[in-house]
């Protein structure tokens, strides 16, 4: 067992403060500390991960691997993710750092890391991981999914150094608004609440066409909004027995359906689970615009944002 440094010390107060009290970072850190299933998180990177022998040693991948969630949950930039880790107690004490003993990653080797997951598309895998690890616990994927989309904006800026925006984002319009990014399509469990299937698109492209992709073929119920209205096939063509209970449109001929206005509602009261998920991923990762450029890179970020997500509404399962 190593010696406490004075700066370890210094950062867990060792008895001297005797008025803290825990913050609400410091409780949530401890959350995710325990219910983050870091091993088998670690074992999806770590054939990719580079290895000790030329050269400097790897910073350890548990180690980074905190870090790049930090990067997530706060809502950081590389460079800013390390001024962060400098500064806050709770975040050293997060990732494990001793500034008596060692460094904090820097900006670099955090964009490192990223650009090792993008490589790979391990964002899918990280994804695919969480989802066993639910199942596992007891959180099954059901017979009812609901699906949904939301826009993640981009800079519409040609004010750069290509003098043009991104190529692979697209303008759309909701209601009488316009808006440029990409959106994140997701199929969510009506019975748990947690997303088990994601599909990333220009901002561009319809709601309905990523619906196959949503569903893992075994429903019996389908939810979504009336921008899946009437696509009857294109859930066949994946859910043979599924029955759609979409919210199909109470406004025909100028006029209000009442009748089909009472059942949309009924719908939407499970419906409305899907946007827990959006919420936790838009409002409290702060995931409501790209970092990066190219649907690649922010691909793996909304896999990751997901898989963060999942672990989050469901922490209650998994701390019992």
């Amino acid at each position: 067992m190593k010696q406490q440094t004075l700066a370890a010390a210094a950062d867990q107060g060792a008895g001297f403060e005797q008025y803290r009290r825990a913050t609400k970072r410091d409780v949530f850190l401890a959350t995710m500390n325990e219910i983050v299933p870091w091993h088998a998180l670690c074992e999806v990177i770590e054939p990719h991960y580079p290895k000790a022998g030329n050269g400097r040693p790897p910073v350890g991948l548990e180690r980074m691997l905190r870090m790049y969630f930090v990067q997530h949950w706060f809502n950081l930039a590389d460079e800013a993710c390390e001024e962060a880790l400098l500064d806050s107690t709770a975040l050293r004490g997060f990732v494990g750092i001793d500034l008596g003993r060692e460094r904090v990653p820097d900006g670099t080797t955090l964009l490192k890391l990223r650009r090792l997951l993008e490589k790979h598309q391990l964002g899918e895998r990280l994804f695919a991981t969480v989802g066993q690890v639910l199942q596992a616990r007891g959180l099954k994927v059901g017979t009812g999914t609901i699906v949904d989309a939301t826009i993640i904006g981009a800079p519409s800026s040609t004010k750069n150094a290509d003098k043009a925006r991104d190529p692979e984002n697209h303008q759309t319009r909701k209601g009488q608004q316009w808006f440029f990014g990409m959106k994140m399509h997701i199929g969510v469990d009506s019975r748990t609440g947690l997303a088990h299937s994601a599909v990333v698109t220009a901002a561009n492209v319809h709601d309905k066409h990523p619906l196959p992709d949503l569903l893992h073929g075994t429903e019996q119920r389908v939810y979504g909004d009336s921008a899946y209205a009437s696509q009857k096939s294109l859930v066949e063509s994946k859910a043979p027995r599924a029955r759609d209970f979409t919210n199909q449109r109470a406004r025909k001929g100028g006029e209000i359906d009442e009748a089909e206005r009472s059942k949309n509602r009924n719908k939407s009261r499970v419906r409305a689970r899907v946007e827990h998920v959006f919420a936790v991923v838009k409002r409290l990762w702060g995931f409501t615009k790209v970092r990066y450029r190219g649907l690649a890179k922010n691909a793996t970020r909304s896999f990751v944002a997901l898989s963060l997500a999942n672990i989050y509404l469901a922490r209650q399962g998994l701390m019992a």
